[in-house]
């Protein structure tokens, strides 16, 4: 059995860099673009829409919390797999969650420069738009190629930066709260209902990011659990907070383009709106920066494993990064966001993601009945059980999805395929010539 080392990569995430990472990877693009979205399809049960996909994505992540606890190597959901399915699959996980998170940035970018707009209405012209993507994926890879802490040290900053405006909302727009706004009488379709919770599931997903460095980490069974639990639990009741906000406050909610900024300008007049659209490209550019920090190291993993070919492994000689794949996701992602919508590019991410998220679930019983991996340092309670139900709320959302949403994954999973057998090839040939030394680092 293979692992990866991390030959060449540094240690220098801590426990408390690990947390803002979560933080900072969930907290997005989406709820500065959904509220509006989702209480156009389930009105005031848009709230238990919220609280639906929490309760989905805290069982996937007690999963996630259990299985990372055993590994200290980069990769995260495909090392996973790696290890409790098989190559194939493993490639497949990495594979789609390259693009998966290729496509959440490509989500975000776009609804950064709506927000941008506020301030300079011209970015959304097309040749201003497309500089504007430029310069945000050359800054954020650039930030990314420097070194890691440098990455932590800008997505700690941008955590605070964030985390205030969205604080300022709630606790004074709570205030201005109509109670008369809240209406249960006539209840969503279950179709509505469904996607609306699907679509929420992009605003909880990202702290996967949080997992795949773990070869960068400092201790990552100890701490990776407690920051993914601490993490997901401050943005969950955070997000409640800001939908209870926006329906309480804005009348024309489920027409608004910029839902946030809307609710505070009628509380906190212009200076509000503006404070709320300047923290919404504060938060954009922590997910992107978030985002270009984990995705690259999806393709070094893969190359450790001889599953792409090893000069994914190039790392700087001086800032001990991943640059050849940072570079490569650099420009992929250019090419996908110049292409891309807000809401196409969201919707996708959210399905592949979940997919991934549905084989490390999987991998929970397999791993505990696997004497050949270290023993976990976090357990999750009724571990199997919680499991089961992970990955059937995770068919459960998916069955949601579209025709064409599905289609494009199965293509994506096609391509998957074209390019793991020749990988998978060269490997079995190299390894009749000269067997592989034993690595280290699961």
């Amino acid at each position: 059995m293979e692992h990866t080392t991390d030959a060449g990569l540094e240690r220098g995430l801590r426990r408390w860099d690990l947390v803002a990472l979560v933080i900072n990877s969930v907290i997005g693009a989406g709820i500065f673009g959904l509220p509006s979205r989702v209480y156009a399809l389930a009105g005031t049960y848009s709230l238990l829409a919220y609280v639906v996909s929490a309760v989905a994505i805290v069982l996937i992540i007690m999963c996630f919390a259990e299985v990372g606890s055993r590994f200290t190597a980069t990769g995260g959901p495909y090392l996973y797999a790696r290890v409790a399915l098989g190559p194939l699959i493993a490639f497949q996980v990495g594979w789609l969650m390259w693009l998966a998170r290729i496509a959440g940035f490509a989500a975000v970018c776009n609804l950064g420069i709506g927000y941008l707009a506020y301030f300079v209405p011209a970015s959304g012209a097309d040749l201003w738009r497309a500089l504007v993507i430029i310069g945000a994926v050359s800054s954020v890879a650039i930030a990314n190629i420097i070194g890691v802490r440098v990455t932590a040290a800008v997505t700690n900053a941008l955590t605070v930066g964030k985390l205030i405006p969205l604080l300022l909302l709630v606790l004074i727009g709570l205030f201005f709260v109509d109670p008369q706004r809240y209406s249960f009488a006539t209840p969503p379709s279950y179709g509505s209902f469904s996607q609306a919770a699907l679509l929420l599931v992009f605003t909880y997903v990202g702290f996967e990011g949080a997992v795949i460095p773990a070869g960068e980490m400092r201790d990552p069974g100890r701490h990776l659990p407690f920051a993914l639990l601490t993490g997901i639990g401050v943005v969950a009741l955070l997000y409640v907070l800001i939908q209870t906000v926006c329906i309480g406050t804005l009348p024309q909610l489920a027409s608004s383009d910029r839902p946030l900024s809307d609710a505070s300008l009628r509380f906190l007049g212009a200076p509000g709106a503006s404070l709320i659209a300047a923290g919404a490209l504060v938060s954009i550019g922590g997910a992107m920066n978030a985002l270009m920090f984990a995705t690259p190291r999806l393709l070094f993993a893969m190359a450790e494993n001889r599953q792409l070919p090893h000069w994914f492994l190039t790392t700087h000689p001086r800032f001990h990064t991943p640059i050849v794949a940072i570079l490569l996701t650099a420009l992929v992602t250019l090419v996908l966001t110049v292409f891309s919508t807000f809401i196409s590019a969201l919707t996708i991410s959210a399905v592949i993601r979940l997919i991934a998220y549905a084989t490390t679930c999987a991998a929970l019983p397999i791993l505990r009945r696997n004497s050949g991996v270290p023993p976990p340092t976090f357990l999750a309670p009724a571990g199997p059980i919680v499991a089961l139900t992970a990955v059937t709320l995770s068919l459960w959302l998916l069955a949601n999805s579209t025709w064409g949403e599905a289609r494009l994954v199965a293509i994506a999973s096609v391509i998957g395929f074209v390019l793991y057998v020749p990988c998978a090839l060269r490997r079995d040939v190299r390894q009749q010539v000269k067997p592989a030394a034993p690595t280290a680092g699961l």
